[in-house]
């Protein structure tokens, strides 16, 4: 009888809707216990999303998962699309976007600069942040099983494909109207939710990249110009359908997501921890930039001799180099404090994990 008792919670996701009731109800029974959990959490892991989202290669999906926030951001997502406006819902959506914004606004500068100037030392640490997230997913989904170990291997696949297109310079040649523009944002979404994926990756393979961060630089300048009528074409022209994409995309696959957690748990958990590790695979940390040259496209446009002088040193593309022993050393160093990071603030409120 004890035996049956035990195997109970690993069938829970493949029960009946009763039982997953009842799993959601003991989860924010825990939450309402250790609020400060909760902002810590959530605070922690919306902040390196918002780092995240700077940084191409690195997933915002992925540090929220790392901080242990995750499925509870999922669960909050899809209450506050239904209307279901919880506390525990809006104060994690709250801290999460909060945070996120935070570190846009007043560390996106710095991190572009270290990641320019240091890229090694910053893609080492990234690397150890991102696997920082397996132990958090491993208690999860523990234990193995067969639906679990192929959507891993699907994801694992898929991620190193996507890191392999963009090593090889391939980019999308479509041109921006409404639609791509709107599959961008859509595209741009999903990576943010999604564990492993980059939106740095999605929106150059798209190749709306260049088109996107145009707008953005117009807008900007429009807006401290006080030239309404300049705002108003990037505005419309691009930042609008782009918008759109988002919002949809955060619906849907916050929405897709939650169903595919209480529904198919061990394969949709699966599948993340396959993202996670795959996502490794673009954050080689030994490449430097190296100045295009005429002809060679970047992100989506062929170099000029023109346009040469205007490339910023950030989108340079990049070139493997051999590490020496100090930096292979520095290296693992660093991805073991990035790890350790995201353990040690996973271990806050540890037995939560379990109940998300």
């Amino acid at each position: 009888m004890t035996q049956t008792d035990n195997s109970d919670p690993d069938a829970n996701p493949y029960q009946s809707p009763v039982t997953d009731s009842e799993q959601r109800a003991n989860s924010e029974r825990s939450l309402e216990i250790s609020t400060p959990t909760l902002i810590t959490r959530s605070a922690f892991g919306g902040f390196l999303m918002g780092l995240a989202n700077l940084v191409p290669g690195i997933s915002g999906g992925t540090m929220l998962l790392a901080a242990g926030i995750y499925p509870k951001f999922i669960d909050s997502l899809s209450d506050v699309t239904r209307l279901k406006f919880r506390f525990s819902s809006l104060l994690t959506l709250g801290c999460v976007v909060a945070a996120a914004g935070i570190g846009i606004l007043f560390l996106a500068g710095t991190l572009k600069d270290l990641v320019i100037d240091h890229r090694w030392v910053m893609y080492s640490l990234f690397i150890g942040l991102t696997l920082g997230g397996l132990p958090v997913v491993w208690k999860m989904a523990r234990p193995a099983s067969a639906s679990l170990v192929a959507a891993a291997i699907v994801a694992f696949a898929a991620m190193v494909l996507l890191a392999y297109l963009q090593g090889a310079g391939v980019v999308g040649s479509t041109g921006s109207n409404f639609l791509t523009l709107f599959l961008a944002g859509l595209a741009g979404a999903s990576a943010m939710i999604l564990p492993g994926l980059s939106g740095g990756y999605l929106l150059l393979l798209m190749g709306q990249y260049v088109p996107i961060l145009d707008a953005i630089d117009k807008f900007k300048d429009a807006l401290s110009a006080r030239d309404v009528g300049a705002a108003m074409e990037p505005a419309m022209g691009v930042l609008l359908p782009v918008g759109l994409g988002v919002v949809f995309g955060v619906v849907l696959v916050g929405n897709l997501l939650k169903f595919l957690l209480s529904r198919y748990r061990k394969a949709t958990l699966g599948f993340l921890m396959g993202l996670l590790i795959g996502s490794v695979a673009g954050l080689w940390p030994f490449r430097i930039g190296e100045m295009p040259e005429v002809g060679d496209t970047v992100k989506g446009q062929v170099v000029t001799a023109e346009s040469l002088p205007e490339i910023d040193q950030e989108d340079w593309p990049t070139k493997t180099f051999q590490p020496d022993a100090t930096q292979i050393g520095s290296s693992l160093g660093l991805v073991a404090i990035g790890f350790a990071i995201t353990i040690g603030v996973s271990l806050i409120g540890g037995k939560g994990d379990d109940e998300l």
